[in-house]
């Protein structure tokens, strides 16, 4: 009996030593700018920064903002939510670093939102993808890096999307889209603005295809929008844009597999509208405007109108 006794107490030991690890990381966590990291990040007992809270967020979990507040630069190697609505400013001050880095697992989808990214003129990247199946960027600023606001640049297949974010002032780029040898990409940009940054506003290489609806690159200090192709297809479909302002050209497809697709898309005070480097083609549809530029250029071929039912997204 005194050792059937003792067997049932191992049992036990054993069962709630794992329960506390297993519940040592929830499946949502908090953050204010009132918080302390030794928290357990809940709701009342909140942590201070992203990255003491993500040490305490289960894969999968989602962070939430309390607060405004400056909760500091994180890297991000799960699957997780980041959503910063809680507080009228969720901000990040990236001096001399990465504002968020994502290098997770093959099969993580990684969610950011309602975000307030600062280089403060010394950062690197507002947000730089290395690695994961997804990420997704929401409601968001970004501004202030010395190199560009989001640089998605994946090891393997990843996706992307980019909605109501505003990226400025960045040194080499706005989105810089290049998959690594064994990558590729494919994403989207709705409701977006590109400003004001030195080199371009979007830029897709090799193996990356992109549809941007609806958004602007105004202001850019060399080109609007550009997909270049350097050994490998790289595609961007533009609707319902404009490209305004950029000191270079305002659309661009630079190399003999890059093309851009236009339709219901503005390109007006550039330096040259529209621009055709190496066989790269630019195919318009006839509802696109593009007048004003110091010289407009023009598309390498045309497109049909759509005649099909109309959908009003």
């Amino acid at each position: 009996m005194r050792k059937l006794t003792g067997w049932i107490t191992t049992v036990l030991f054993f069962v709630l030593v794992g329960a506390t690890g297993a519940d040592a990381q929830a499946t949502r966590t908090w953050i204010s700018g009132v918080g302390d990291d030794a928290n357990p990040c809940s709701r009342t007992a909140p942590c201070k920064t992203f990255a003491g809270a993500i040490s305490k967020t289960a894969a999968k979990g989602e962070i939430n903002v309390l607060d405004p507040g400056g909760f500091g630069a994180v890297t991000i190697t799960k699957a997780m939510t980041i959503d910063g609505s809680g507080g009228s400013i969720a901000g990040i001050s990236a001096a001399g670093t990465n504002g968020i880095v994502v290098n997770a697992g093959a099969t993580d989808a990684v969610v950011l939102r309602n975000l307030d990214i600062d280089g403060m003129g010394t950062g690197l990247n507002g947000i730089r993808f290395i690695a994961g199946k997804s990420l997704r960027v929401e409601n968001s600023k970004i501004f202030g890096f010395t190199q560009y606001g989001i640089d998605f640049e994946p090891g393997g297949e990843s996706t992307f999307a980019v909605e109501k974010t505003v990226v400025h002032d960045s040194a080499l780029g706005g989105l810089y889209v290049k998959p690594g040898a064994a990558g590729s990409a494919s994403g989207t940009v709705t409701g977006s603005n590109f400003s004001n940054n030195t080199q371009f506003g979007v830029k897709v290489e090799d193996k990356s295809k992109v549809m941007i609806i609806r958004s602007v690159a105004d202001n850019n200090a060399g080109d609007g929008y550009i997909a270049l192709s350097t050994s490998q297809p790289s595609e961007i479909t533009l609707t319902g844009s404009v490209a305004s302002g950029n000191t270079s050209g305002g659309v661009v497809a630079s190399g003999s597999l890059a093309v851009v697709y236009m339709s219901g898309t503005t390109v007006t005070q550039n330096g040259t509208g529209i621009v055709s480097i190496s066989g790269g083609d630019v195919l318009s549809a006839s509802n696109n405007s593009i007048v004003g530029n110091t010289a407009d250029g023009a598309p390498t071929g045309y497109l049909p109108l759509y005649s099909g039912p109309l959908v009003i997204y």
